[in-house]
């Protein structure tokens, strides 16, 4: 019975996002399931997009730790500069580093709590085991103020959260 009942949450939950209001985050896949069918149009536009490696501006190390923080927690970027972003775990647990908005980052946190297996496959993230580094390299289009998170549930929650803020 509780096979079923999962078999049937799971078929429903792609109808349930495509639902929304346009602010799900693609290229998740959980198991063996790509779940980039919930994604939409616009999420990426609005926080940048993916860099070229080539013409990277400058880089930016972060560290992410067991006390739920990000270091550095506060960004500040100049309009149109791609920004390699070097992450270390630096903890003994996953972390992970998301940039989108602040609504989209709480959406996709409830998502994970639904479905903690679910995997980041998308250029505006990066999932580290510890001790493990990576690479986001992402373009800031647009002047604002973005975020970035750790989506692992209970982090986000727990305070591991960081600004970025996009001057002309």
């Amino acid at each position: 019975m509780k096979k079923m009942i999962s078999i049937l949450l799971m078929s429903t939950l792609p109808a349930f996002v495509m639902a929304g209001e346009g602010h799900a985050m693609e290229g998740h896949q959980h198991g063996s399931h790509d779940m980039s069918a919930m994604a939409h149009e616009n999420d990426e536009a609005d926080v940048g997009k993916p860099g070229d490696p080539k013409k990277i501006d400058r880089t930016i190390h972060i560290t992410m730790s067991d006390n739920m923080r990000f270091t550095p927690d506060h960004i500040k970027l100049k309009q149109g500069e791609t920004i390699r972003f070097a992450i270390h775990n630096a903890g003994k647990v996953q972390h992970e580093m998301v940039i989108g908005t602040m609504v989209e980052l709480k959406e996709h946190a409830a998502m994970m709590r639904a479905n903690p297996n679910m995997h980041h496959v998308e250029p505006n993230m990066i999932s580290l085991a510890p001790g493990k580094k990576g690479d986001i390299i992402w373009q800031f289009e647009k002047q604002g103020t973005f975020n970035f998170a750790c989506l692992r549930p209970g982090h986000l929650e727990a305070g591991m959260k960081g600004e970025i803020v996009v001057k002309p």
